[in-house]
């Protein structure tokens, strides 16, 4: 069975928030996708460092 979503409330200083408005824009993607792609790469760029 596929774990659920967790809604997070999150703060963003107005930089951030633009430029991900705009790679959402540019991606055709939504926001929410935006920032997760981003984590996601920065959890495979640490576990890499890892090993």
């Amino acid at each position: 069975m596929r774990k659920p979503h967790v809604q997070l409330q999150l703060r963003l200083p107005p930089d951030l928030k633009s430029w991900i408005e705009a790679q959402a824009e540019a991606n055709a993607a939504s926001q929410n996708s935006e920032i997760v792609r981003a984590i996601r790469e920065r959890m495979e760029r640490t576990e890499t460092q890892a090993t």
